[in-house]
């Protein structure tokens, strides 16, 4: 596949995600969106994976650390071909496989099991250290989002990481730079991003893993920067994507109720239509 073709891919991805949300009458927007072009570019052209195999000892590995944004990630299974597109409409069910933090216990193909923030990323590494320990070559990858880098967790994960030289872990942080919670006031114009400049990229630095920047809405981009971290030796990597929360529609982007909302009918159609979807039932 080219660029346009994984391009269209995420726009799926996109679109699943809006409406399982509105089908479960809940579920987090923004996040998956800021993250939908990444998790294309992994499971479309980076891992080493078999979805008809989902147990295969050699794939590559995926934590979703940042796990409330599942639905991202249920998505963009469904069009890789772990199960059927049409499972997503139980997204959040009771009796579902797709729940609203992904499980490992009921879903095959998911690595580990997250919510608690950045409890994802401590089993991430941990898998990346037994690799290591055990001496198999796959590569295990992890997605934060940049308010999760707040939690305590991640640093003393970081400096486990970097203590052991996991050169077999790479760390994705969707850095949408517009957390939920934390904020210094309550109005719009008083929210301030979880890290300001370059303290985010300093912070990993300081912890001894090598950083990437890239944009992480530019599917190529994404795609050369993770080729690039996985011929790191001897360090963790660390790739602080540059995204937009809600990005794809324009009335999400950069909105932070968009983080977890179900969408009126009239916003559901907007939607649709600079999606790409006009007959109310196609990706």
């Amino acid at each position: 596949m080219d660029v346009a073709d994984l391009e269209d891919i995420a726009r799926r991805v996109r679109v699943h995600i809006l409406k399982s949300v509105r089908d479960a009458g809940g579920g987090h927007v923004g996040g998956p969106y800021s993250a939908a072009d990444i998790l294309t570019a992994l499971y479309f052209r980076i891992m080493n994976i078999r979805p008809e195999e989902p147990d295969w000892p050699d794939r590559d590995r995926f934590v979703l650390s940042k796990g409330h944004s599942s639905i991202g990630l249920y998505a963009t299974m469904a069009i890789r071909g772990y199960f059927l597109e049409d499972e997503l409409s139980t997204f959040d069910a009771i009796d579902s496989r797709l729940q609203g933090h992904p499980d490992m216990a009921i879903l095959p193909g998911i690595d580990m099991s997250s919510g608690s923030l950045g409890l994802g990323f401590s089993g991430a590494l941990g898998i990346a250290l037994g690799a290591k320990t055990k001496g198999h070559q796959f590569t295990t990858y992890v997605m934060l989002g940049d308010g999760e880098c707040n939690e305590g967790i991640v640093w003393e994960g970081a400096h486990v990481a970097d203590r052991y030289s996991l050169d077999n872990l790479i760390a994705i942080v969707d850095h949408n730079k517009l957390q939920q919670f934390g904020w210094h006031g309550e109005t719009l114009s008083e929210r301030k991003p979880p890290y300001t400049g370059s303290q985010l990229e300093d912070r990993w630095r300081a912890f001894g893993w090598h950083v990437i920047e890239t944009d992480g809405h530019d599917i190529g981009a994404v795609i050369e920067s993770l080729t690039v971290a996985q011929h790191i030796k001897d360090q963790p990597v660390v790739v602080i994507a540059h995204t937009i929360k809600g990005k794809g529609v324009s009335y999400m982007e950069n909105d932070y109720t968009w983080h977890s909302r179900v969408p009126t009918g009239a916003e559901f159609a907007q939607a649709m239509v600079e999606l790409g979807v006009t007959d109310g039932a196609t990706p």
